[in-house]
């Protein structure tokens, strides 16, 4: 048992575990920033140019029944389509993959912009081709 809490430990403590960790931790934080950014800055704008509408309350009832609202319709139990909510997830995710986008290309323009690393030097040739070599230039002086 204590073999397996070790190597638990192990896993866990690895960076990539530790730096996962922490992007998941972030990027659910990103994601409710882009929700509120969404509902709340982005959509009341757009649905007063298209003439004062709520994109969060549009929705279709399944049923003949007509209902004030999306509210009003899920407290009667109907069952609805919420096309409205799919378009603010779908905005949601279209800012998401454009800020992940740009967050990647410029890391990939710092990576370009740093300089490359000097080229190891070649590593010395064993001691018997050396030896080799002198022999070598010595009977080519003769």
């Amino acid at each position: 048992m204590s073999g397996m809490l070790k190597e638990f430990k192990d896993f866990a403590m690895k960076g990539n575990v530790v730096d996962m960790a922490v992007g998941v931790i972030i990027g659910g934080a990103f994601g409710k920033i882009v929700s509120s950014l969404v509902s709340d800055i982005l959509m009341p704008p757009i649905g007063k140019l298209m003439g004062g509408v709520d994109f969060s309350s549009l929705y279709i009832a399944m049923d003949s029944r007509k209902f004030a609202s999306l509210v009003e319709a899920q407290a009667a139990g109907a069952a609805t389509i919420n096309y409205g909510l799919f378009l603010n997830t779908v905005i949601n995710f279209i800012i998401v993959a454009f800020s992940i986008f740009m967050m990647i290309k410029a890391m990939n323009s710092a990576k370009k912009n740093e300089p490359a690393p000097a080229p190891a030097a070649p590593p010395a040739p064993p001691r018997e081709q050396v030896l080799l070599q002198e022999i070598r230039d010595l009977l080519a002086k003769k």
